[in-house]
């Protein structure tokens, strides 16, 4: 084992991550961009040349689950261990390992396989970690949001759920084109965000929507469908849905839209794991073959169900399976993208809603460790990256006095491009007005496009 040496100076959390594929890359370029010093611990010693000579870190060659790695790499100094290898095993040892140095180092794993995530609450307790995720389950997760609100292109969750951040596209014709946000009857419903030829607008109540805008709202599950019925989009759940690849992604999501009441059809090439689906999936119908197939898909049906959900494990193949389902101008598509890159090229193909699971991984990551990094009492709770990284969602919970709290919004001297967009006191969600004040025990949702924020206190002026 040995190391690469250069570190960053500024102050932060100090956090080690052990596996540098996708995801380990993913957050060491987001957390080092925010200041944390960052460890990297892989078996390869050229990965983590790579990723020494690209970003301010310490690079450690070695098996991150070995104690005596751990300790040259610094464990004992180390606020949080993520542990992001191929391997469930590996990553639940490496935690292990790390909170034998003693009980104030926090540790998350990833862990995939579906036998632990149907046990990850009693790992997670039994080991003392502090996250375990699973990529797989997660972006399931965010698909059926999707199928259960059609009409969306992307949903992110707050308030435990209760709240939601909307992104749909104005169609031709709708009775928004051409209609200023005043003249909206939508007290429960508050537009945050358009984006309209690439350029994004924080809108003020003058601000005219078009055909074509993609328009970001917050409101409650219940306010949001009774929004989308008011003008003309479908928000009923769908009742059927085709999903192609049977890997563990489609195994979660099938499952989830069978507890739902909604038919699912899965196609997958493998005989082997077709019949562990059929085991694990009873209700489902299970077909061995090739999704990717023209015959196969119109031989199964595909014009019949009101959603698709490409779920290969190739980017390209799931792109080009979605373009072929968006022929039925109905139907629901979700696209599943392994890869994080080029975002404007997937955008400028339409493909509706796009999954990145590694992305989802990232961001849930971060906003731990934003959390965690948090010195003032005013906790993240949830924080999305949105709008192609130009701008953030983030949930604060408030637990004590600050410079915010007892004052109405309209005498708060807040950033430009910031919007205080809801606030969750004591069960009820309030879109909230000038009058309305911030209280301690709130959760309060600020969208803002100046990003970096780690305190409530970070939306006022300086």
């Amino acid at each position: 084992m040995s190391a690469f040496h250069t570190k960053n100076e500024e102050k932060g959390l100090e956090i080690m991550i052990v596996g540098c594929g996708k995801v380990g890359r993913t957050l060491v370029s987001r957390l080092s961009d925010e200041g944390h010093n960052i460890t990297v611990v892989d078996k390869r010693p050229e990965v983590i040349q790579g990723m020494c000579e690209t970003h301010d870190v310490l690079g450690i060659i070695g098996n991150g689950a070995s104690f005596n790695v751990q300790l040259e790499a610094g464990i004992e100094n180390t606020d949080l261990l993520i542990a992001v290898t191929d391997s469930d095993e590996l990553n639940l040892l490496c935690c292990t390992v790390a909170k034998k140095v003693g009980n104030e180092i926090a540790t998350i794993a990833r862990v995939r396989n579906p036998d632990y995530s149907a046990d990850r609450y009693y790992i997670r307790e039994q080991l003392g970690l502090s996250m375990i995720i699973n990529p797989e389950l997660e972006a399931a997760n965010e698909m059926a949001r999707l199928l259960r609100f059609p009409g969306a292109i992307s949903i992110n969750a707050f308030a435990k759920g209760h709240v939601e951040m909307i992104k749909f596209k104005v169609p031709e014709k709708n009775v928004l084109d051409g209609c200023a946000l005043y003249q909206l009857q939508t007290e429960q419903v508050l537009i945050c965000a358009v984006e309209r030829d690439e350029e994004l607008v924080i809108p003020n109540g003058s601000f005219t929507l078009q055909a074509g805008d993609l328009v970001t709202f917050i409101a409650t599950v219940t306010n949001a469908h009774k929004f989308f019925r008011h003008i003309g989009l479908k928000n009923h759940r769908v009742s059927n849905s085709m999903l192609i690849g049977g890997g563990k992604t489609s195994y979660y999501l099938a499952k989830q839209l069978l507890e739902m009441g909604i038919d699912v059809k899965i196609v997958e090439m493998d005989m082997h794991r077709c019949e562990i689906l059929s085991e694990l999936l009873d209700d489902a119908i299970i077909v061995c073959g090739d999704g990717t197939d023209e015959q196969l898909l119109a031989k199964e049906g595909i014009d019949r169900y009101e959603s698709f959900v490409a779920l290969t494990g190739m980017d390209e193949e799931n792109i080009l399976l979605t373009l072929h389902a968006k022929q039925n101008p109905t139907t629901k598509v979700i696209t599943k993208v392994n890869r994080i890159n080029f975002g404007n090229v997937l955008e400028s193909l339409e493909l509706g809603s796009v999954i990145y699971p590694k992305y989802i991984t990232a961001e849930t990551i971060i906003a731990y460790v934003r959390a965690k990094h948090n010195s003032m009492g005013s906790n993240i709770e949830t924080l999305y990256h949105v709008f192609d990284d130009r701008a953030e969602a983030i949930e604060f919970r408030i637990t004590q006095e600050s410079e915010v709290v007892g004052v109405p919004l309209k005498n708060l001297k807040m950033k430009k491009n910031l919007l205080i967009a809801c606030i969750s006191r004591k069960g009820k969600v309030m879109i909230p007005g000038g009058n309305d004040e911030i209280q301690i025990g709130d959760t309060v949702i600020v969208v803002t496009m100046q990003t970096g924020f780690n305190e409530i206190d970070d939306v006022l002026e300086a």
